[in-house]
Parts: C-alpha cells; sequence; structure tokens
C-alpha cells in the first residue's frame, strides 16, 4: 500500500512554506493527513494564529474523508449545503469546505492523503498547497 512517507510530508511542508515567502503570502500552517486521516506532520510558521492547527486539520480531513478537494468541498455546499452540513456533523464538526483542502493521489490515482494550508486566502492557499505536492511527484487535487 503506498503512504505519503514522513519524508515526503516534511519535503511538502517545507516547500509550500518556501512559495508562500516568495508569494510574499501571510503567515502559514500546514497538515499531512494519511489515507485515514490521521496526523502525519504539521508545522505553523512564525506569526501564524495559533488556532490555524484546527483549520489546516478540517480543510484536510475534509478532503481525505469525502475523497474530494476543499474546492469541489465548497461548490458541494453551494449545491447541497444539507449534505455538507450533515457530513460535517458524521465527522465531528471537523470540515472546513473550501479551497487549500487538497486530495493526494499517486501517479496511479491512489488516495495517499491530505494537506490542509491556511494563513491566506483560500486561493493562495491551494496554489501553495499544490506547489508542496508536485514537489515530491505526487498528484493534487484541490
Amino acid at each position: 500500500m503506498a503512504v505519503i512517507s514522513l519524508t515526503k510530508a516534511r519535503k511538502m511542508i517545507s516547500t509550500i512554506f518556501r512559495a508562500g515567502a516568495e508569494m510574499g503570502l501571510k503567515p502559514l500552517s500546514v497538515i499531512v493527513l494519511d489515507a485515514g486521516g490521521n496526523v502525519k506532520a504539521f508545522e505553523r510558521q512564525d506569526g501564524a494564529a495559533p488556532g490555524r492547527f484546527q483549520i489546516a486539520e478540517g480543510k484536510a480531513h475534509g478532503a481525505v474523508m469525502l475523497g474530494l478537494g476543499g474546492t469541489a468541498q465548497r461548490d458541494r455546499a453551494e449545491a447541497q449545503a444539507y449534505f455538507i452540513a450533515a457530513a460535517n456533523g458524521a465527522y465531528g464538526g471537523k470540515l472546513i469546505p473550501v479551497p487549500g483542502g487538497v486530495l493526494v493521489k499517486s501517479v496511479k490515482g491512489d488516495i495517499l492523503g491530505a494537506i490542509g494550508v491556511t494563513g491566506d486566502s483560500s486561493e493562495n492557499d491551494l496554489t501553495v498547497a499544490m506547489v508542496g505536492i508536485e514537489a515530491v511527484n505526487l498528484i493534487g487535487e484541490g
């Protein structure tokens, strides 16, 4: 079974932080979850708000549990708010259905886990998440 190694998780995070700095983004927090929704790695840049762990986790948790990136979750919430509300209840209130939650897949299409990035706009969070995922030759579905 393919997994996201700790080495790859750390490389994704460092790449995301570097990309965020190059883009002039606000301080970021990044979480990497495995395919079961368990935390593989988390880092919060200096200056990032302390509550960003829960936001990053909510973005990534929704992606891995629903098999949908944050953009698709947002679209689903707009079209079927009752579904996302029910899913959020089923998952203990852990879903944050916005861009920045990215499903991580192998090149074969297997779901390996998810990344949650938070700290700037959701669109910028998504942009740097994809850069981090591509840096380790994996596929992101945002």
